[in-house]
């Protein structure tokens, strides 16, 4: 049976999406926090199925904090298309079971396969 581990981390972004109801909203910010689920197999001598430090790390190298998401993607940066893309990113170095994209504390996006 696997193990679940989770790694949590807040962004300071700012965003707009390019055809919100047919036209482009304002810029404006959130505190965004990303979740990443990733399933271990087996534990290594220390008991440790996935370092969470180096999870962070590789979360925290895909895109910069403090910045419009706009200037880094060809796609309208919406919480469920940023969680898809994070996924993707990821899934080559972990197995990723989920990864969900808070906008907002009451507003989340999750991509799975």
């Amino acid at each position: 049976m696997p193990w679940r581990i989770r790694v949590r981390k807040k962004f300071y972004w700012a965003h707009y999406l390019t055809n919100y109801y047919g036209k482009p909203e304002p810029i404006h910010g959130h505190t965004w926090q990303v979740e990443v689920c990733v399933l271990a197999r087996e534990l290594d001598e220390g008991g440790i199925g996935v370092d969470f430090l180096k999870l962070k790390e590789d979360l925290e190298n895909l895109l910069p904090d403090h910045t419009l998401l706009n200037e880094h993607f060809n796609f309208s940066p919406s919480a469920e298309n940023l969680a898809k893309w994070i996924y993707e990113k990821l899934k080559g170095k972990y197995e990723v079971e989920r990864v969900s994209v808070w906008e907002t504390e009451d507003f989340c996006a999750d991509y799975f396969e």
